[in-house]
């Protein structure tokens, strides 16, 4: 379902009731001598300063989002209901996302929500690895950005309820941004299974991992459960039209109230 798509309708549908009100019904009325406003007027144009204000902060300033997977654990955990920046990379129309005001642009580290390339009807999270023109590099475990070797740190362990096991917690900087990810060093560094994507051809894969030189437009982007995410290193890159916000709080988590809080 595309709920910016339904406020949109809401948006507009309320929106000639409400201007029917005020610049004829309402006049007529009052010239009428009736004070009582009829029950499908205040349930139409009644509700549309509401929902103005809904369908404008949603479109620009802020929406939120669920994590479905665990992609981006020990950063973000399945239930947690984030808040996601609209006008941080710049102001985009509500339904067609065409961006109509520069404001900046993705950084090394941002934790970014976007359109997934394959199926733009889904919405994904992941960390922004790899800008416009880099060569980004993940082998044996270990990232490069532009051959420079991204610096990681050990930061203890993560335990996963799920497989009942321990992963090590890596500290990691991208640019100026210091994040904790999730690596097993002894597991096998291929990747497979890849798929094709535009800009294959940018990529070249060995047992070692995956190089890629990021076409301009495009972002390389990667989840902090290295392991366990689905993300450029098998379905390739994420075009710059794709884009939604910036991911920045988590407002709510029903199983875990602690984890109510920012995050980067």
């Amino acid at each position: 379902m595309n709920f910016a798509l339904i406020l949109l309708c809401l948006f507009c549908f309320t929106l000639v009731f409400w201007l029917l009100e005020k610049f004829r019904w309402a006049p007529a009325r009052e010239r009428l001598g009736v004070t009582v406003q009829p029950w499908w007027v205040e349930y139409t144009a009644g509700l549309f300063p509401v929902i103005a204000v809904v369908f404008f902060v949603r479109s620009f300033i802020v929406e939120p989002f669920k994590i479905p997977s665990g992609s981006m654990i020990p950063t973000l955990l399945i239930g947690d209901l984030i808040l996601v920046n609209k006008f941080t990379y710049g102001l985009r129309l509500p339904v067609a996302n065409t961006k109509v005001v520069e404001v900046g642009a993705p950084k090394h580290g941002d934790v970014m929500v976007f359109r997934f390339p394959a199926d733009p009807s889904v919405d994904y999270i992941k960390r922004v690895v790899g800008l416009p023109g880099d060569t980004i590099a993940y082998e044996h475990k270990r990232l490069r950005i532009n051959g420079q070797e991204v610096p990681v740190a050990q930061a203890g362990e993560y335990y996963d309820g799920e497989r009942l096991r321990y992963t090590r917690i890596s500290s990691e900087k991208l640019g100026d941004n210091d994040h904790q990810m999730l690596t097993d060093f002894a597991q096998p560094s291929f990747i497979s299974p890849v798929g094709e994507y535009p800009f294959r051809d940018h990529c070249e894969y060995t047992s070692a991992g995956v190089q890629c030189r990021v076409p301009a437009g495009h972002y390389f982007v990667m989840g902090d459960n290295r392991d366990n995410s689905l993300d450029s290193r098998f379905w390739g890159f994420v075009p710059e039209a794709n884009i939604v916000g910036r991911a920045f709080f988590v407002w709510m988590n029903f199983s875990d109230w602690s984890r109510i809080g920012g995050f980067k």
